[in-house]
């Protein structure tokens, strides 16, 4: 509690953290609201919809950085070969580029349940009994800690917007943008936790159709022997 409220104490002091404790509180109120006057959740799976749609648009998209962090990794590592030429720039360029895809897809990640997980005894429940154990994860683990993040990165940010902040290296770039993907990661990976809650509380109450069926990995192999069989028989 004493780390939520220093949190909240820092978000206070600037105009964007309270604007996002605004946010956050009306959305959490709406939440509320629509689970007390509408039981078949259409308002909240709308917004769900919403938030799935948003983060899988930048999700696909922001993968192309990948494809530019190796273009310019390459490029760099030519230029330097053939004319001993460099600059800190290229090199820190390269995980700027790197460190945006990982962060403004993590959401999508988590959209197609894809993040990394160690599976002990997950598996051996029914799925049902998956579900409340992903709902409990993402309302104590998830939520707080992205909304934490949140809330201490916006004065980060501004801090280093308003001061110009620099890297150290000689000729290296100017460092706000990539503090600023750090707050937009979690941001967009917040509100992904927004739509998960909401779409395990509809499906556990069979208000919509689980998106995301379970496949143990034993499972999957199997699936994937049979396909192998398949191909090789066509």
């Amino acid at each position: 509690m004493d780390l939520i409220s220093a949190a909240a104490r820092v978000m206070s002091q600037t105009q964007g953290g309270r604007a996002l404790l605004a946010i956050f509180a009306i959305v959490l109120a709406a939440i509320v609201l629509t689970l007390l006057f509408d039981r078949r959740m259409r308002v909240l799976i709308a917004i769900s919809s919403v938030i799935d749609t948003v983060n899988e648009f930048i999700g696909k998209w922001i993968s192309w950085l990948i494809l530019a962090s190796i273009l310019v990794s390459a490029g760099n590592a030519v230029i330097r070969k053939v004319f001993d030429v460099s600059s800190n720039a290229w090199l820190e360029l390269q995980w700027y580029l790197f460190g945006a895809a990982f962060l403004a897809a993590a959401a999508y990640t988590l959209k197609q349940n894809e993040h990394i997980r160690i599976d002990i005894i997950y598996g051996m429940w029914p799925r049902r009994v998956q579900h409340w154990i992903d709902l409990v994860g993402h309302a104590l683990f998830l939520m707080p800690f992205a909304v934490l993040m949140v809330f201490y990165l916006v004065p980060y940010v501004s801090i280093s917007y308003r001061s110009g902040e620099m890297s150290t290296n000689a000729g290296g770039l100017i460092i706000w943008p990539a503090k600023a993907m750090l707050l937009a990661g979690f941001f967009l990976l917040a509100w992904q936790g927004v739509s998960e809650i909401i779409k395990k509380i509809a499906v556990i109450t069979g208000n919509m159709d689980d998106p995301n069926p379970y496949v143990s990995h034993h499972e999957q192999a199997e699936l994937e022997g049979e396909a192998l069989v398949e191909e090789l028989k066509s």
